[in-house]
C-alpha cells in the first residue's frame, strides 16, 4: 500500500458498483454492487443514463452539501469492468484514492461489509480487470459479504445464484448500511467509515 492513500483525508469521488448487465443476472449475488449503486442513486436523488463514452450507466451530482460525486455501473461484463472505470477516471482526471469500488465477496458472511484502502483482487474478476486497467491496486473498495458456497455447490452457481429469503431480508438492511458508510466517507473520509462500519454485522 502506498503512503499516499493514508497521508490525507480520503474522499471518494467516483463510486463504482460491479455486476453483469444482462437481465438474467439481476438480483444475483454477483450483482450486489449494482444494487448498492441503485440504493445510493435513490438516496442522493440521482438518475442513471447510458454513457457510451464510459461504456456504462452513469450519473453525477452534488451530494451531502457540497461533494461532487460520479456513480458508474459498467456495462462491459464483470471481467472487463476496468475498461469502463479507466474511461471515467481518465476523463475526469481522478486520483486512485478517489475511486471506490463496491462488489460482492464470498470471504465475508452475508450481513457484513468491509472497507479497505487497497489490496489484491482476491480472485474477483471485476477487481482483477480494474487493477489491470489502472495499473495499480491502490484504490479503495467496499466489499459486501455474500457468504461461502455450500460444499455441494459450485462457486459459479453460488455467485450467479439469487439470495435465499433469509439472505434477502438481511440484504435489505445491508444496503442502507452501505449508503450510511458512503455518506460518512464523503463527510469525514473513508478511514472514518472503516472504523465505524467494518465491525458491523447485520442479522435477520
Amino acid at each position: 500500500m502506498s503512503k499516499s492513500l493514508s497521508s490525507s483525508l480520503i474522499i471518494p469521488r467516483l463510486i463504482i458498483g460491479l455486476g453483469n448487465c444482462e437481465d438474467k443476472y439481476d438480483k444475483t449475488r454477483h450483482n450486489i454492487g449494482f444494487e448498492a449503486l441503485d440504493a445510493l442513486a435513490q438516496t442522493w436523488k440521482l438518475s442513471f443514463t447510458e454513457n457510451r463514452r464510459f461504456q456504462g450507466l452513469f450519473t453525477e451530482g452534488i451530494v451531502k452539501g457540497n461533494q461532487k460525486v460520479y456513480l458508474l455501473k459498467p456495462l462491459t461484463y464483470m471481467n472487463r469492468s476496468g475498461r469502463s472505470v479507466r474511461a471515467v477516471s481518465d476523463w475526469y482526471k481522478l486520483s486512485l484514492a478517489s475511486i471506490l469500488v463496491i462488489y460482492d465477496d464470498m470471504d465475508l458472511p452475508v450481513g457484513r461489509i468491509r472497507i479497505r484502502l487497497g489490496g489484491s483482487a482476491g480472485g474477483h474478476n471485476g477487481i482483477k480487470s480494474i487493477i489491470s486497467y489502472l495499473s495499480s491496486q491502490d484504490f479503495p473498495r467496499l466489499r459486501i459479504g455474500i457468504g461461502e458456497s455450500h460444499p455441494s455447490k459450485e462457486t459459479i452457481s453460488h455467485v450467479l445464484g439469487k439470495f435465499t429469503l433469509d439472505e434477502k431480508n438481511i440484504m435489505e438492511k445491508v444496503l442502507p448500511l452501505v449508503v450510511n458508510a458512503l455518506d460518512m466517507s464523503l463527510k469525514e473520509g473513508i478511514e472514518k467509515a472503516m472504523s465505524l462500519y467494518n465491525n458491523c454485522t447485520v442479522t435477520k
